[in-house]
């Protein structure tokens, strides 16, 4: 398909478009299918301004009783909610960064973000266009109700729709871009005047975006009905009511709802804490959140009390959890004990290592690939004969624990009245015995498709490093992210090691930062050293200007070096 518009304005300027789509395929998230539009401004043949647009070509409904389809095919969000800094980097966008968190992300089956709670970088934006991540586009987080002193409710009158228009306007043609948000758990749900403004703002967006609907983040239930804003929207948006989804449902007159804010579930990677139960606002000396995945805040839940509503609501377009990665501030449930200062909710820490929580959610949303992880680690020197639980986290139906080759018994998943039985497969009252457990996966037909296997860890022996890439581009920009992992003399990760690690970089690129994930570390993220949390840190290392060779190099007292090489190439 090529077409060519020209146009006579009215200062005798000409303005022209150039399209070319061949044989046009839809865009998706599984098949981000891009164009290019170019637009030339000219006076008589002088040529004076020359623009390229990229866009994609889908179609998506949201309608009562069907709920959500994208090019005709009814789908369920898989989305996560995503705070704007890039952890150790600090809150300067990124490129290279932002392409890391995103390719995580599809790994994990996560096919949308909210960006949360702030119109996006257009860097975020171009990326999920070109990578296939549906966005929800947020603007504000506070209308004229404040929830702080020093908030935006006292520019709202004089900015607010010069705000939104401005947002409108410069993401209308992203492809990635399928709803707006015109708030979050805005206090003024609670007045008369809140459903007011929220349709002024939704004719706003209509107005300058007839093509997307408008949702927001609702978090006051009773009042959301009680003065009637959850009517007024597009998609009514709901933080953290997966319980009362269905009497949502009853009440609203759109006919389907969506879990825009879930979970909020707290944890530390690789941190265990025993007896193993479900609890809120649970806090520990360390400053820690146990890894179990049973832990969330007074308000949130864990995943699968979301998933289960899901499956069970019919109409429940899909949910954005909170967070993809853990994030500068709100170390909740530590918000006022020092020196938790990064947040505990994230599905990766702030140096991007996968939680076990990752696995949990892939095993739900990436249905295109096999996954088992099982946990804890393997190595608890004084708790010998203690009732030591172990999860699997999969998406095969059935398994089979083995501690030190001895079948503790085969778990399924399917209905119960409690929600982790239906989503992980748990055998609680596991005695800890130093060796190895194992976990066999069986199929639907039975048979053994998968295997994981953790050993307990001896004394740490050597530094591993794993880098995420290892050929960058020459731009001065490109990034690596390097694992470094603490091992024995087997190769099994030594998750109580602590000690520092320093990292020189030498050849064509220079050391950027650094990270190990933990929310109590006050050591900085610009030194090349810093101690390993759970046996683990990441290194972030930065391409030069010229083609060539990088080494890596990573040291630790009383541990073999570590290294790696990466290529920097032209482009």
């Amino acid at each position: 398909m090529v077409a060519t518009t020209s146009t006579t304005l009215a200062n005798g300027l000409t303005f022209e478009q150039n399209l070319t789509v061949p044989q046009p395929r839809l865009w998706s998230p599984e098949t981000p299918v891009l164009y290019t539009a170019s637009s030339k401004l000219y006076a008589g043949k002088a040529l004076k301004d020359a623009y390229k647009t990229t866009f994609g070509i889908r179609s998506f409904k949201f309608e009562k009783g069907t709920g959500f389809s994208l090019n005709g095919q009814v789908r369920k969000f898989k989305g996560v909610c995503n705070h704007h800094d890039l952890g150790p980097l600090g809150a300067a966008i990124n490129t290279a960064a932002l392409r890391r968190q995103l390719t995580l992300l599809k790994d994990l089956g996560c096919d949308a973000i909210r960006t949360s709670h702030n119109m996006p970088a257009p860097e975020l934006v171009a990326l999920c266009d070109e990578m296939g991540l549906m966005l929800m586009v947020e603007s504000f987080d506070e209308w004229k109700a404040p929830k702080v002193k020093n908030g935006y409710s006292q520019y709202f009158d004089e900015w607010a729709e010069k705000d939104l228009v401005n947002m409108v306007h410069h993401y209308r043609n992203n492809a990635s871009v399928i709803m707006w948000s015109i708030g979050n758990e805005v206090p003024d749900q609670s007045n008369a005047n809140g459903p007011i403004i929220a349709k002024r703002l939704q004719d706003i967006v209509h107005r300058e975006d007839p093509t997307r609907p408008v949702t927001m983040g609702l978090d006051r239930f009773d009042d959301d009905f009680k003065y009637g804003i959850a009517g007024v929207l597009d998609i009514p948006g709901f933080n953290y009511k997966p319980h009362r989804y269905a009497e949502a449902l009853a009440k609203l007159p759109q006919g389907f709802l969506l879990g825009s804010e879930t979970a909020s579930t707290v944890s530390s990677r690789e941190v265990y804490k025993f007896p193993v139960v479900k609890a809120k606002q649970q806090q520990y000396s360390d400053n820690q959140s146990s890894s179990y995945d049973l832990e969330a805040c007074s308000w949130s839940q864990t995943p699968d009390e979301e998933f289960a509503a899901q499956d069970d609501t019919p109409n429940v377009m899909g949910e954005f959890v909170w967070t993809g990665f853990d994030y500068l501030g709100e170390p909740t449930p530590y918000d006022e004990k020092w020196p938790s200062h990064s947040s505990y909710f994230g599905i990766l820490d702030l140096a991007g290592m996968p939680k076990d929580r990752y696995y949990l959610y892939r095993a739900r949303w990436n249905t295109a690939k096999p996954t088992l992880h099982i946990l804890p680690h393997w190595t608890w020197p004084g708790r010998e004969g203690q009732t030591t639980p172990v999860f699997a986290y999969t998406n095969y139906p059935s398994a089979e624990l083995f501690v030190n080759g001895k079948s503790q018994g085969r778990q399924t998943k399917g209905p119960s009245d409690q929600p982790q039985s239906r989503y992980r497969l748990m055998w609680n009252d596991v005695k800890y015995a130093p060796g190895s457990i194992k976990v066999v996966a069986y199929d639907a037909q039975g048979k053994a498709a998968a295997t994981e296997e953790v050993r307990t860890a001896g004394a740490p022996h050597h530094i591993k490093l794993v880098a995420d890439r290892t050929a960058l581009m020459a731009d001065g920009k490109d990034l690596a992210f390097i694992t470094a992992r603490v091992e024995d003399a087997q190769g099994n990760l030594c998750p109580d090691a602590t000690q520092s690690l320093s990292f020189a970089v030498s050849g064509t690129g220079s050391f950027r930062a650094i990270a190990n994930g933990d929310a109590t570390n006050l050591e900085s993220f610009q030194k090349p050293q810093m101690r390993a949390f759970q046996g683990q840190l990441v290194a972030i290392v930065q391409a030069g200007g010229k083609a060539g060779a990088m080494q890596v190099k990573a040291s630790g007292t009383g541990l073999q070096a570590g290294s790696v090489t990466l290529q920097t190439k032209a482009r």
